[in-house]
């Protein structure tokens, strides 16, 4: 069984002004060498997969400048994404479409591609940090995982990850934006922009690319 000794010491670290190694250094103390981080892209938009990638950082080669994606502008966030898939130890990323995200709910989703992000790596994790409230089921570490909310702000591996996830992610929706014009899925990414809700009431949405299970599109009885 995973030892839970570490997560009470994760609990009682403050915010740092930017993403460090902290966290995971309660890890490597304690002899584990791999561990991963988790965080996921596309929960809210009305269109398109939810994306989570795991990524496992070299410490001693990290890309300066990572940081929480969101606080990130597009250029660097691509640079970084290129950083980040040249030096880390391991990455693997997985999507989940509209189809399998309207078969079950997102948070369903979202933690179902996480936890196949940490299967998929090619180096072996000892444990993961996972940017949110709630750490997937299904995963057997050699110590606990654990759930950091805010996580993207506060540990470089999932910042990595959420580099990773939102730069794969916007790449798929600029390729669906060419093949469905007419919602411009190039400029918000499929989220509920006042365009895309304009879209929706003129066209329609669309199979396998929209999600019917999230309003305006879920059907009313």
């Amino acid at each position: 069984m995973p030892s839970d000794s570490l997560l009470l010491p994760l609990d009682g670290l403050d915010m740092p002004v930017i993403p460090d190694f902290r966290l995971e250094r309660l890890y490597w103390q304690k002899g584990y060498r791999y561990i991963a981080g988790v965080d996921e892209a596309g929960r809210g938009p009305l269109a398109g997969p939810v994306v989570a990638a795991a990524v496992i950082l070299d410490p001693e080669n990290v890309p300066d400048g990572l940081n929480d994606s969101k606080k990130l502008t597009a250029k660097v966030r691509d640079w970084l994404y290129d950083e980040v898939m040249t030096s880390a130890l391991a990455v693997s990323v997985t999507g989940l479409c509209s189809e399998s995200i309207d078969a079950s709910d997102i948070l369903r989703a979202s933690l179902t591609a996480m936890r196949l992000s940490v299967t998929g790596l090619a180096v072996p994790a000892d444990s993961a940090l996972f940017d949110g409230r709630d750490v997937p089921a299904g995963l057997a570490f050699p110590v606990a995982p654990k759930a950091v909310i805010k996580g993207d702000g506060r540990s470089l591996s999932i910042a990595a990850a959420s580099v990773v996830a939102k730069v794969t992610r916007d790449r798929m929706m600029t390729r669906l934006g060419a093949c469905h014009a007419h919602y411009g899925m190039e400029r918000h990414m499929g989220y509920g922009s006042q365009v895309h809700r304009d879209a929706i009431g003129r066209h329609g949405g669309v199979l396998r690319v929209h999600r019917f299970s999230f309003s305006p599109l879920k059907p009313r009885f």
